[in-house]
This record gives structure tokens, sequence and C-alpha cells, in this order.
């Protein structure tokens, strides 16, 4: 089959839109699928304000941004991806609805298709027996902001085939990415480091050892680091990070992955980080 076929994102949040973005930019024909009329609409806006950061950033895309926006397709319905040659799942990180998923596509794309998870934490094994193709199931965990991050975590499951990884990496690298391959397991290296780390940092906040303001100071000036770990929960969502925790505490029977009470009790408060202008910090200018 051609390689003039479409790649496929399933879910148009921000990290679905900045997956698109890329693609998009690097001249691939996309695909955007989300059941949810309103996600689509706002997952378009994300995508020409991330065409604008990128002008901004000089960042550019080959062609100009009418022409990346032109690649993209948005539709609520996922049959729509029957002819994709790779498909990026980047929904919600619940387990019932990852099985779901990829039960779905496994029936609907064809039989070479390549069918890749944006999780965050849930095993690639886990999903990969929802299909019968687990030898072209794999792991693109990219970061946000997907167009700013020049690498993305590819997490290959035991099943996984060396064709599948290498398309993997072909494709990332169209993109100007570098996949950086890690075995399978629960939250991989990233999140299983980092998901423990955030879920500790809220502890020392709820046990009142230091305000979030002080325990990032901390992470940045005395180990050096970019953005300190509630500061980065903040940016990923506080929902996702929620929701990761609850993935490995299930995926692990560990009790260190038992979110935090602080932690539960602001997403629950819909304080969920950058995207609403409070999560940990404060933010005067959210995303609209």
């Amino acid at each position: 089959m051609s390689e003039t076929r479409p790649v496929g994102v399933v879910g148009a949040g921000t990290m679905g839109a900045g997956v698109a973005q890329c693609l998009a930019a690097a001249g691939h024909r996309v695909i955007v699928v989300d059941p949810v009329r309103k996600a689509l609409v706002d997952g378009l806006s994300r995508l020409r304000d991330g065409l604008r950061l990128a002008t901004l950033l000089r960042r550019l895309p080959a062609t100009p941004p009418d022409d990346v926006l032109a690649r993209v397709r948005w539709t609520e319905e996922i049959t729509d991806l029957a002819d994709a040659r790779f498909v990026i799942e980047c929904g919600p990180e619940r387990l019932a609805l990852k099985d779901k998923l990829f039960g779905e596509l496994d029936v609907i794309c064809p039989a070479d298709a390549v069918l890749a998870s944006c999780t965050s934490a849930v095993p690639i094994e886990r999903l990969a027996v929802n299909t019968r193709r687990p030898d072209r199931v794999l792991g693109t965990h990219f970061m946000n902001p997907v167009p700013l991050k020049d690498s993305v975590e590819v997490i290959r499951a035991a099943v996984t085939s060396d064709d599948t990884v290498d398309r993997a990496l072909a494709l990332l690298a169209s993109m100007g990415k570098q996949g950086i391959v890690v075995r399978d397991a629960p939250g991989f290296v990233s999140n299983r480091v980092l998901m423990l780390t955030v879920n500790e940092a809220s502890i020392v906040v709820q046990e009142n050892t230091a305000d979030p303001s002080t325990v990032d100071k901390i992470f940045q000036d005395c180990f050096g680091h970019a953005m300190g770990p509630l500061a980065t929960a903040d940016l990923i969502g506080l929902d996702t990070v929620l929701d990761s925790l609850v993935v490995l505490q299930e995926c692990t029977n560990d009790s260190r992955f038992a979110p935090s009470r602080l932690l539960a009790d602001l997403v629950c408060a819909g304080d969920l980080g950058r995207k609403t202008g409070k999560g940990f910090h404060t933010y005067h200018n959210p995303p609209t």
C-alpha cells in the first residue's frame, strides 16, 4: 500500500492536537478522530495557536501554516481511519477506554497498520492483547508541549516486531524527533519515576513542609532542573497525573502510587493546572 495513506490521531485534546501539528508540518496527511464535536473544534483552535507559536519561536514548518491546516481532517467517526497506515492513540488515561479503542482500531484499520499509544502509564502488552496484531502495537509517549519536544519515549513490548519499531522511529524522524526505545513496564521510564516524584512533592506540600514554589525552587536551584515537579504536573494537567497514578497503582499493586489527598482535592475542585489557570500554582494567562 502507498505511504500516501494518512496517519490517524485518536483524541483531539492538547496532546492529540500537538501530535497532529507535528505530523502535518512534516508533510503527512492526518485524520484526527474524537467523538465529541466540541473537542474537535477546540483541537483546531489549539492547532492554529500552535502554528502561531511555532512562527514566533522560529520553529517554522516547511510549508505555510494554511497548508499545514489543510493536511488535517477532523472527524467524529473512528471508521474514517479505515485506510490509515499508522494510528497514534491520544485518549484519556483510562484502562477500560483504551482497551475498547484498541479493539475497535484493530477491526477498522488495515492489517498492516501500526497501532501506537501515547499512554502515560498503561503497559503496551495490555493494549496489544485487545488486537489480532500484537506485533504491530507499541507506545509512542510524546511529552507536552509536543511541538517543542525533540525526543519521544518509544515503548516496545515483548511481542512488538522489529519492523514496527523501525516504522515508528522513521515516522518520528520525519517529524524531526528522536525516538528513545525502552522496554515495556507500567509507566515505562519517564512516568514510573516522574509520577512518584510528583506524588511525593504533593505530599510534602500537603504535610506543610514547604509550599509549592519552595518545592520547585529546590529542584531548580539545587538540582538544576529546568522546571520543578509541581510546575511540571501543572503543565501535564493534574487530571492526567491523577489518572496516571491510578493506572500505576492498579498495574503495580504498589501503594506508593496512591494519589495524595491534596492532588485528588485539586482535581475534584477543577484546578487542573495551566489549562484551567490554577493547580499547585496560579497562572494569570491560562490557555483559552
